[in-house]
């Protein structure tokens, strides 16, 4: 018994003080793909036909980013990030006020339609408690226009290949190839 309590601590002690083998096995992981400069770009985000009506809000992509593009009761429209903070829960299911914010529907919380700003932090009694856990936090906003019958929103478009830039990349990497391309 002694023996094998005296085998299981030499084993252990080696496992972490020796140096490692010499296999010859190269590892063909890659990391930190080249970071490509900002490039900001107007690119289609919903067609006019879904626009909604205003003092409503809905949701659609530009350049991989979730957006959410609100009209206010005078009929403007405005774009933002649609990952509400601070449990990231989708913007466009929010009411847009005619007093120029658009609000949480979860928690309450009320951003500025023209600069992403919190107007008021998470003032209902749920918000009251995961809000006071937080910073309050804005939303991105973006610039709008109408083109060619959709609504395009002016996004960086190479920064979703930024943010995966620094995703593993490798044998059982999450996008199929070794390489980090689709297939």
């Amino acid at each position: 018994m002694k023996i094998a309590i005296f085998a299981t601590l030499v084993a252990a002690a080696a496992a972490f003080t020796s140096t490692p083998l010499k296999t010859g096995v190269k590892s063909s992981s890659a990391l930190n793909m080249a970071i490509l400069p900002s490039k900001n770009k107007f690119v289609p985000c919903i067609s006019l036909k879904d626009l909604p009506k205003p003092g409503f809000a809905t949701s659609g992509v530009a350049g991989g980013l979730a957006i959410c593009i609100a009209v206010d009761p005078k009929g403007s429209v405005y774009a933002l990030g649609d990952k509400c903070p601070p449990v990231n829960q989708p913007l466009s299911f929010g009411k847009v006020n005619a007093d120029g914010t658009i609000e949480d529907p979860v928690l309450g919380t009320k951003f500025s339609l023209k600069t992403g700003k919190v107007v008021s932090w998470c003032p209902t009694g749920v918000g009251k408690l995961i809000g006071g856990i937080f910073e309050p936090a804005g939303v991105p906003v973006f610039k709008v226009r109408q083109s060619s019958g959709t609504i395009q929103v002016e996004v960086d478009v190479n920064a979703k290949a930024n943010f995966e830039a620094n995703y593993w990349s490798g044998i059982l990497d999450a996008q199929g190839k070794a390489n980090g391309k689709y297939y």
